[in-house]
C-alpha cells in the first residue's frame, strides 16, 4: 500500500480519470442495458457455392496483399466505422483495401470481381439510442458468405466495433487471431532532450483515445499490462525513490508494489496475472524477485552478484528470459521460473537487452547494441535463428501484439550537440521485418506495451 509518499496523481485526478477508462472486459461481458455488446450471427445471403473458401496464409498475403473491397456502411457512424476498419486492415500490409462506395441488398459479385477484389465487406448501421451494426464478409470468387454478424451496442462504442469487425475479418481470411481491439500503454514525452517530462499514457493501438494517466511530476518508465486484469505495472521515480507501482485502470489509483530496500524496476506480469517479476538493486548489482499480488510475498530467484534484469516469463510461466552481465557483458539467459537451470542463449556480435517472449512461445525479441548502433531482432528460445528486423540510432523496448505477429518498439533519433533534432517515436514491424512503420501518438513517446486482446 502507499504509505508516507506523495501520490503520482491526486484522488481528485484519479476520480476524473475514472470517467475516461474503457473497462473493456466489463463492456464485453455486460448486458446491453449496461452499455455492453450484443453479438448476433446473421444467416447466409445469396447463392452459396459448395466450393470451400480458399485458405490464405500470412506469408502469401505478405507477398501479395489480399485485395478486399469494403463498402461504405452508411453515413455518420457507418462512415466512421468504415474508415477505422479500412485503416486497421491496410495498416497490416496484408490487405489491399478497395473502396466500395454505398451498397445494399445482394452484392454485385461481377462488379466486385472487376475491381480485382478477392473478398468483400458489406453492411449497414441503424438505430440511435442503441446502434445495430451489421457486417457480412464475402468470398467474391464463389459468392459465398464467409461471415455474418450483427453488433448491438451504445453509439459511443462505434470505434471499438470497427476494431472487433477488423479482428473477425483478419481471423477469417488469415486463420490467426486479430489484434485491432487492443490498446498500447506508453510513456508520453515532452520538453527538450535534456529536460523531458514523462507521463504514463494509454491509447488504442491505432493511436485514438489517447489519455495521460499520470501528471508528469516524476520520471516514469516501462509500463506493462496485466494479461487478465485492467492494471498496469510501471516504474516511477516518485519522491526521488525509484520503485515499481501498480496502476488500476478502472479507478485511476496506484500503489507501490513491494517496498524494497533497494530500487525496484523492470516489472512484468506472470501469464496468470497473479504475480509480478522484477529486478531489485542489491550490493552493487541487481537480483530478480517474484512478488505475489494477493499476499505481497516475495521470492528471490537470482543471486549471481551481477546485474540481473529485464525478466520476462514464457507464455506457460515455466521459464524466464532475462538480461545479465554475469559473463562479462550484457547477454540473454533463460532459467526456470524457480531460478534453476540458467543458460545463456545470445552469442551474436554485441550486447543484448530488453528480452520479451512472444505470446506464441516460439520467439524471443531483443535489442542488440553493436558498433555503437542499435538493432531490434528475434531469436528462437534456444538462441538459434537470430534475425534482425530493424536498425537505427536507437531502437529498443520491443513488445508483441497478442497474436505474436507484430512487434511495437521505440525509435529515437540522434540529437545535435545543442539538443535539437531529437525525436522519440513508436514504431511497429512484422516479425519477418516486413511493414516497418511509425505508430501515431500524441507527441513524442517511448516504452510501448501492448495489451492483451480486448484489453
Amino acid at each position: 500500500m502507499l504509505t508516507n509518499t506523495r501520490p503520482l496523481i491526486s484522488d481528485q485526478e484519479a476520480d476524473a480519470l475514472k470517467g475516461f477508462m474503457f473497462e473493456r472486459r466489463a463492456v464485453l461481458g455486460a448486458g446491453l442495458a449496461a452499455g455492453g455488446l450484443l453479438i448476433t450471427p446473421l444467416a447466409a445471403q445469396a447463392a452459396s457455392s459448395a466450393e470451400p473458401a480458399a485458405e490464405i496464409t500470412v506469408d502469401q498475403a505478405r507477398t501479395a496483399p489480399i485485395p478486399i473491397l469494403i463498402a461504405n456502411l452508411g453515413g455518420g457512424i457507418g462512415s466512421q466505422i468504415t474508415g477505422v476498419l479500412t485503416n486497421d486492415l491496410s495498416g497490416t500490409g496484408l490487405f489491399k483495401v478497395i473502396p466500395g462506395g454505398d451498397m445494399s441488398g445482394t452484392p454485385d459479385f461481377a462488379a466486385a470481381k472487376a475491381t480485382g477484389a478477392r473478398a468483400m465487406v458489406t453492411g449497414s448501421v441503424s438505430g440511435s439510442g442503441s446502434v445495430r451494426v451489421e457486417m457480412r464478409l464475402w468470398d467474391v470468387l464463389t459468392g459465398k458468405q464467409l461471415q455474418g454478424t450483427a453488433y448491438t451496442t451504445s453509439p459511443d462504442n462505434w470505434r471499438r466495433i470497427a476494431h472487433i469487425i477488423g479482428d473477425v475479418i483478419y481471423k477469417r481470411m488469415l486463420g490467426e487471431e486479430g489484434y485491432f481491439d487492443t490498446r498500447i500503454a506508453f510513456i508520453a514525452r515532452s520538453g527538450t532532450r535534456a529536460h523531458q517530462r514523462t507521463r504514463l499514457a494509454i491509447m488504442d493501438q491505432d493511436g485514438a483515445n489517447a489519455r495521460m494517466l499520470t501528471a508528469g511530476n516524476w520520471l516514469t518508465l516501462t509500463p506493462r499490462f496485466n494479461p487478465v486484469k485492467d492494471q498496469i505495472a510501471f516504474m516511477s521515480y516518485a519522491n526521488n525513490r525509484p520503485r515499481v507501482y501498480l496502476f488500476d485502470l478502472n479507478s485511476g489509483r496506484q500503489q507501490i508494489l513491494g517496498d524494497f530496500a533497494g530500487i525496484s524496476f523492470a516489472p512484468r506480469f506472470a501469464p496468470d496475472g497473479r504475480s509480478v517479476i522484477l529486478s531489485v538493486t542489491r550490493n552493487g548489482g541487481s537480483d530478480i524477485f517474484i512478488v505475489d499480488l494477493a499476499s505481497g510475498a516475495r521470492r528471490q530467484i537470482t543471486s549471481s552478484g551481477a546485474i540481473d534484469t529485464s525478466p520476462c516469463f514464457s507464455p506457460d510461466g515455466s521459464q524466464v528470459v532475462f538480461n545479465s552481465d554475469r559473463g562479462g557483458s550484457p547477454q540473454l539467459y533463460i532459467m526456470s521460473s524457480s531460478g534453476g537451470n540458467v543458460h545463456r542463449i545470445s552469442y551474436g556480435h554485441g550486447t543484448y537487452g530488453s528480452p520479451v517472449w512472444s505470446p506464441r512461445g516460439d520467439l524471443i525479441a531483443f535489442t542488440r547494441i553493436a558498433n555503437g548502433s542499435f538493432s531490434l531482432g528475434v531469436m528462437n528460445p534456444d538462441g538459434t535463428g537470430e534475425r534482425i528486423m530493424t536498425e537505427g540510432f536507437t531502437v529498443e523496448g520491443p513488445t508483441f501484439c497478442p497474436n505474436g505477429r507484430v512487434i511495437a518498439y521505440c525509435r529515437q533519433t540522434r540529437a545535435s550537440s545543442g539538443g535539437s533534432g531529437f525525436n522519440s517515436l513508436l514504431g511497429s514491424v512484422d516479425i519477418t521485418g516486413f511493414n516497418d512503420r511509425v505508430l501515431p501518438t500524441p507527441g513524442q513517446a517511448s516504452d510501448p506495451a501492448w495489451s492483451p486482446l480486448n484489453g
